[in-house]
């Protein structure tokens, strides 16, 4: 059985945590905007710009360039921030422990880890547990078999969710004005597989499908030669909360395959 490997990653564990209903919203007298700004800024790094220089993150935030400094120079001091030779800033090891502590306290973690360390065990193949986040997922569990060629996908990362099987699963259980909200043109990428959706008018009959039969595939979507099939995780009053899939490669599964012998494994997990 090909070997696994399970990934961990930083900025984006901490960001997911930090989304969960700011105290701000409710009680607007406590926010502290200056810490408010250096979270704004942290979200910004992902996997598409790992590091930015000062005057990008000023320019992309709408913030006055000292402001900026400021902030960055306290980040940096607190070792969040990691100054690098070239003058980019990326995110120090104290954004790491931070986001892998965000990622350890989630309950839905601790539980299904196990059980997809058994799915994949049995298949062989790539397993993820990710959620929706704006218009992409986030990726909270991955176990990679190590012979799937796809981008450098690690927990914390995310992914358009219109090109993903979680992503499409977890969107057809929105209403209408969630979904339009959540999707735009630009949530469609240019560099995605050949058989990608390119609008949402164009993706809602699909979403149709799968809202009732209760799964997901993507094939070819994503990248050329990757197919995936996901299924809901359900909390007890029935809302979908996250999806799982398996991964593998379109050479080796064709999508009848996929349908006849993964999604069952799938929908039992």
């Amino acid at each position: 059985m090909p070997r696994r490997t399970v990934s961990s990653s930083a900025a984006a564990a901490g960001a997911a945590g930090a989304q969960a209903g700011p105290e701000s919203a409710e009680r607007p007298g406590y926010r502290v905007e200056a810490l408010a700004k250096g979270l704004r800024l942290l979200s910004l790094f992902d996997e598409q710009r790992p590091s930015w220089r000062i005057s990008d993150l000023a320019t992309t935030t709408g913030l006055p360039m000292p402001t900026v400094y400021r902030v960055v120079m306290t980040l940096a001091s607190e070792g969040y921030l990691e100054h690098l030779p070239n003058g980019d800033y990326r995110p120090g090891v104290r954004t790491l422990t931070l986001g892998t502590a965000a990622l350890r306290s989630l309950d839905l973690v601790d539980i299904a880890t196990p059980k997809l360390t058994a799915l994949g065990q049995r298949t062989g193949e790539t397993v993820n547990l990710a959620v929706l986040s704006g218009d992409r997922v986030l990726y909270l569990i991955r176990l990679r078999n190590s012979d799937l060629v796809t981008a450098n996908i690690q927990v914390g990362s995310t992914l358009p969710a219109v090109h993903t099987s979680i992503g499409k699963l977890l969107l057809a259980q929105l209403d209408e004005a969630d979904l339009e909200a959540r999707i735009t043109d630009a949530s469609f990428s240019a560099s995605s597989g050949p058989n990608a959706k390119l609008s949402l008018a164009e993706l809602r009959a699909e979403l149709r499908v799968i809202r009732d039969q209760g799964w997901a595939m993507q094939d070819e979507e994503l990248a050329y030669g990757l197919r995936s099939v996901a299924g809901p995780v359900t909390a007890p009053d029935g809302r979908t909360v996250a999806g799982i899939n398996l991964a593998v490669q379109a050479r080796d599964w064709s999508t009848q395959r996929i349908v006849r012998e993964l999604k069952p494994a799938v929908l039992e997990i």
